[in-house]
This record gives structure tokens, sequence and C-alpha cells, in this order.
């Protein structure tokens, strides 16, 4: 019988993204009918270090229909996989002296930074530090794999794509996220070049093919919108704005005429987890909002973020227990989401996903 705890369990912690198996059935509440799609959000994130080639390789053998990289640059211009530019979370470059000197401060959208910076750093020297897990308090087994990993290119993790679909014939979509890109493009670094030339060079590049781009700005998006024909994702927050559209509020993206106007650059929107079913009070999953089906009827595909198994990160009802690190019920409240009308979603546990999803298309 599943207990239900109200905690608060203080954490010092930054927390923040093909093919369907056989037995999933068509005619599910998505905007085209189809079985919604399983996103690994960073790759395999509960299992391995994030935004790493050995998550990615997981996330793929668990049944994940698209892997999610978060792109920022280099400073010789080369996209790789970070969740920020600022990388002292997710690499050992803190215990690195030969670039102690590198350490600065920086305001990015606004918000003020200190650590260091994936732009201040040439591929050759990216490529000697080594991913580490960011969320050590709550993941750490995951720890046992800090310091195995180097930081992967777009075009390694395109690569790794094009492998698997040569040795298994199955292909697997990539979902990338533009990170900061009005910061990158201030500083002579922008993201559209390199990254729709490697998606096209990867057979990318089709509103058929397995591909999404996603950013939480809106020029980018509208950007990209005139020099590809893949799928656009406008990301949206419960709180605040796009970082490039100041007097603009993701609450009023979200109304009828904002979505009106998103449809008119981008096949989707990616919404925070509790703009679909909110909580209530007592954090417990309450009610739909009906944003799913606004989007739906806006022509917009709807893929929420993000869905992890860790008490920490679930609503109260369904917590397995008062440990935060602890696993409770993410199959059930993945479920919630499907049954009213989620086209996809973004999680860090393949697994539980996968099964949510298979049960959901049984029925």
């Amino acid at each position: 019988m599943r207990a239900s705890w109200a905690w608060l369990i203080p954490l010092t912690l930054m927390l923040g993204g093909c093919g369907t198996d056989a037995e999933v059935t068509n005619n599910m509440p998505t905007l085209n009918g189809e079985p919604p799609i399983i996103i690994a959000h960073r790759g395999a994130s509960g299992e391995r270090p994030e935004h790493t080639l050995a998550s990615y390789e997981l996330a793929i053998a668990q049944g994940a229909d698209f892997i999610e990289p978060d792109l920022v640059l280099t400073k010789d211009g080369i996209l790789v996989a970070r969740h920020e530019n600022e990388i002292s979370e997710t690499t050992d470059v803190a215990d690195r002296p030969e670039f102690a000197d590198r350490k600065t401060s920086k305001t990015i959208d606004g918000r003020d930074y200190e650590g260091w910076f994936t732009e201040d750093f040439t591929l050759a020297e990216l490529k000697t530090l080594f991913a580490r897990e960011r969320l050590p308090q709550l993941r750490e087994a995951n720890t046992a794999h800090d310091g195995k990993y180097p930081v992967p290119t777009f075009e390694e993790i395109l690569e790794l794509l094009k492998q698997h679909e040569a040795e298994t014939g199955k292909r697997i979509g990539v979902y990338p996220e533009t990170k900061h890109p009005s910061y990158f493009a201030g500083i002579g670094l922008p993201h559209d070049a390199p990254l729709l030339e490697l998606l096209a060079r990867y057979g990318y590049d089709g509103p058929e093919d397995p591909v999404f781009i996603q950013s939480f700005e809106v020029d980018n998006l509208k950007l990209l919108k005139l020099g590809t024909k893949v799928r656009l994702i406008q990301l949206v927050a419960g709180e605040g704005g796009p970082p490039d559209q100041p007097d603009t509020s993701y609450a009023d993206m979200v109304s009828a005429e904002g979505l009106a106007d998103i449809a008119l650059y981008a096949s989707g929107i990616g919404p925070s987890k509790s703009m679909v079913i909110s909580r209530d009070s007592l954090d417990r999953l309450d009610a739909d909002t009906g944003l799913v089906a606004a989007a739906h009827a806006a022509g917009l595909a709807v893929h929420p973020w993000t869905f992890r198994r860790e008490n920490y990160f679930l609503p109260t009802d369904l917590k397995g227990s008062i440990n935060p690190a602890g696993t409770g019920y993410l199959e059930e409240e993945i479920q919630r989401f499907l049954a009213v009308g989620v086209d996809g979603l973004f999680s860090d546990n393949v697994p539980e996903a996968v099964t949510a999803r298979n049960q959901a298309g049984a029925e």
C-alpha cells in the first residue's frame, strides 16, 4: 500500500530536454493519435553522468525514441553537450590547476554566474576534462562513473546515432536544445550555422526526420525557421519569460493568442510539468490545466519536462518514502500525463517512461 508524506528536506542543488514498441497501439489522445515519444533527458541521466556518450548509449539501449543534448559552444566554435556553459558542476575543471586562472564571473541572460565557461576553452582543452554526476546527493551510485567520460561534441553524438542505425536498422531521434543562444551570438559564437550544418550532414534536415530543435528563446527559433524545415519546439516555464523577450511572460505565451503566435514558427511547446497538471497546496498532483487541449487546438504538440523517479522530484502522493534519494511511483505520474494527451515527455529514467507509455497504449 502506498504511503504519502508531506516532507521538506533541504538540498543545496541546482536543478534545471523513431520507432515505438510494437505492442503500443495508435488512437491515443495525442495530437496525431500516435503513441507519445520518449525523450531521454540528457541521455540516461538517472544512471550515468548526463550528457556523456555513455549516457546516450544507455538511453538508446533502454528504448528511448529520442536523445536530448543541450548544446553550448567552445572558444573555437564547436558545439558540445553540457547542461550549461558554466561547467564546474558537471566536469572536474575545478580540480585542474592548469585551468585555475580561467575561473571568472559573467552575466548571462540577466543572471550572475561564477566558474568556468565552455566559451573560454578550445575543444582540445575541453577534451582533457571529464564529466561528473551533477546531482550526487540524489544519485550517489552515479558518482562511480565520475572521471570516466569526456565531454562529447554534437558531431560525436550524431556519429553515435549513425553507428546505431547501421548496426540495428533503427533510427533514433535527436532533440537538441540551444542553450543561451542570444548570449552566444553576442560573443560571436552563434548556434545556428554549425547546428544546421551538422544536422543536414547526418540526414536530420526535414519535417519528417526524427529531430526537434528546442529553445527557451523566441528569436533563435524564428531565425532557425528561416534556415531549416525541421520541427521546432518553444520551451516554456511556469514562471518568468524568454530571455530575449523581456516584455513577454511564458504565461502570456500559453494563452490562446500566444499559442497561435507560437504555431507560426514552431511545431510544439515544451512546458514544465506543472503547466500541464497542477499541484495542490500539499504538492499532490491536482488538475489538468487544459494546456494540452489548448495547444492541440492550435496545432501544437506538447512535450513536458522533466520526469524523474527520485522522491525529491515526485508529487507528495507518489513518493515512495521520506528519503529524497529513494524512488517513488514515477510510472503512475507519467500515466496521469499520458491520459491528458501529451505527445511526448522528457525523462531521466527511460525504462519507467517506456513501461508507462506501453501500458497506456495497451489499454
